[in-house]
């Protein structure tokens, strides 16, 4: 078991991203329902003041530190926290070994059409790949028993979902024991990039720490949001000069 950092609260894998990738390889092989989570500052944040946010994410079986402000504040506390593992980055990984180890993938969630972009694109970018099925992430409580079933059909070793933060977390863990499905992933945006209908930050950025700039600049909807970061990097301060806290 590798190290876990606290921070706000939430237990956080030190994983590189080579460790990530075997750690689910290690879920799948195990066979049992598990949750990974990719925890950015925004999601830490929001676990501070969501109590069943925080629940679901220090029982999920992996925790990786998406986001360079998990990173700097895991450093910030004096702890070691070797990369940065983003979702979309952990998605890329799992799906390049995927025709090699025969893993099935279910993508669920997004804009209607979206998914199958996704599943398009993967099949381009890794031949052989098993995208086992698809379905958008618009639906009523009434739908999610027909969810629940096609998902539980399609036989998938990795459903990823991309519901959105706090809602994929909350239904990924509400019905990962009757999905029984070896390893679930919440994955944002990650279909709407794979898909190309959300541009990623130029390289030069992403190894900046710039990305969260640039999705601010493609998206004036999202500005508020970084209002955050400022109240996340206090937050954090706090816990290091008030370990207790």
């Amino acid at each position: 078991m590798d190290k876990r950092v606290k921070i706000l609260g939430v237990q956080v894998d030190a994983v590189t991203m080579a460790q990530a990738v075997e750690r689910v390889e290690s879920l799948i092989a195990a066979g049992e329902p598990s949750m990974v989570a990719t925890a950015n500052a925004e999601m830490l944040l929001n676990a501070t003041h969501d109590d069943e946010l925080k629940r679901i994410l220090n029982a999920a079986s992996l925790v990786v530190p998406d986001g360079a402000g998990t990173v700097w504040a895991a450093r910030h506390l004096g702890k070691s926290m070797p990369e940065r593992v983003a979702g979309f980055d952990l998605v890329q990984e799992l799906m390049k070994v995927a025709p090699s180890k025969g893993w099935r993938f279910f993508l669920f969630g997004a804009a209607p059409g979206i998914a199958d972009k996704a599943k398009a694109k993967a099949e381009v970018l890794y031949p052989g790949i098993q995208i086992a099925g698809t379905r958008n992430g618009y639906f009523k409580p009434a739908d999610e028993p027909d969810i629940i079933a096609q998902i539980k059909a399609s036989r998938a070793d990795i459903l990823l979902a991309a519901l959105g933060v706090p809602k994929q977390e909350k239904w990924l863990a509400k019905y990962k024991d009757e999905l029984n499905i070896p390893v679930s992933i919440g994955v944002g945006g990650t279909f709407d990039v794979m898909a190309g209908v959300v541009k990623r930050a130029p390289l030069w950025m992403q190894r900046a720490r710039l990305e969260w700039l640039f999705r601010a600049m493609l998206q004036p909807s999202r500005a508020g949001r970084l209002l955050a970061l400022p109240k996340f990097v206090l937050k954090v301060h706090k816990q290091k000069t008030e370990p207790n806290s």
